[in-house]
């Protein structure tokens, strides 16, 4: 998706709009830094549900683990995961999918050999061998502690490529350092045009943390977003979405009122979109408070005059 002009992007919301959509991330915008979800944010996106917006988690997480965490919320919350291939219900109920061919994956990480030792498949499944991984470092720094907690859907097998049998994965993620991510990020965009996929990166620079979304072409958060509006009916004026990375870009340039947190990398903050507070001082919730339950109270007092 081209970049969006700042100025465009601002005259587009009309502040007399309400808002029907919350699309929120979980990372870096949802969550807090410790990986919970803050009673503050619980609390205001109940509140925005329970007034009728709808609620939508837009996550580069897998299903299984975006589930998880809407378990915490506690109302009615659907989930757009893998980056936008995937919309469910937190059910298990699949309302979209668009899937890595098998054969783009198996090129993919045939070009990216040298950087196998950090790359996982995942796939659409509902328990069992739902990421495959060459070899699991069940101690290291970035993956180590994650798959520990979900060894049930956890398989190893080398090389990588013999995991692709026939059925498509969701995805291919590489997640490493920075440095590392990039460089494979290179690799994997002079390759692009010719295997058709698309690529997705979440950095944090304090963590010296980076993950490389490969999926198929033409997926992205926004993209999935702009399918749920149209499948909810709710147009993209009234939809407000809030994130803070890469890979929310695009569904930030879709939605007509787009947040961006205290903590987003720079390049989110130079677009000249309304800035929030951080994930650790519930930004979600503040931005929920400021843009959402204050014109739905104007609204309903309005009403009843």
């Amino acid at each position: 998706m081209p970049a969006a002009n700042p100025a465009t992007i601002l005259a587009r919301y009309n502040g007399s709009v309400p808002i029907q959509l919350i699309a929120m991330d979980l990372d870096g915008t949802l969550l807090h830094t410790e990986g919970h979800v803050p009673a503050a944010n619980a609390r205001a996106i109940r509140e925005a549900a329970a007034r009728g917006v709808e609620i939508v988690i837009v996550t580069g997480r897998r299903f299984t683990s975006a589930r998880t965490i809407a378990a915490e919320i506690a109302c009615d919350v659907h989930l757009i995961c893998s980056n936008g291939a995937l919309i469910k219900s937190c059910d298990g109920t699949t309302h979209f999918r668009q899937l890595l061919p098998a054969p783009t994956a198996r090129a993919v990480l045939e070009a990216t050999a040298e950087f196998r030792g950090s790359a996982g498949v995942i796939f659409d499944r509902p328990r069992e061998r739902q990421i495959y991984f060459e070899r699991v470092d069940w101690e290291g720094p970035f993956v180590g502690p994650y798959l520990r907690r979900h060894r049930d859907q956890v398989a190893e097998v080398s090389p990588l490529t013999q995991c692709l049998d026939g059925e498509d994965p969701v995805e291919i993620l590489y997640l490493d350092t920075c440095s590392r991510v990039t460089r494979a990020s290179k690799l994997l965009e002079s390759l692009a045009p010719e295997r058709k996929f698309t690529l997705a990166l979440t950095e944090y620079p304090h963590r010296d943390l980076s993950m490389l979304d490969v999926l198929a072409l033409g997926v992205n958060k926004g993209t999935a977003l702009a399918e749920w509006a149209r499948l909810r009916g709710v147009p993209r004026e009234n939809v407000m979405a809030i994130g803070d990375n890469w890979n929310d870009r695009e569904m930030l340039e879709y939605a007509g009122l787009p947040i961006v947190m205290g903590n987003s990398i720079p390049e989110l903050k130079s677009l000249g979109w309304s800035v929030t507070g951080t994930n650790d001082a519930c930004g979600l919730a503040e931005a929920i408070h400021r843009h959402v339950l204050r014109d739905v109270s104007r609204q309903s007092k309005g009403g009843m005059s």
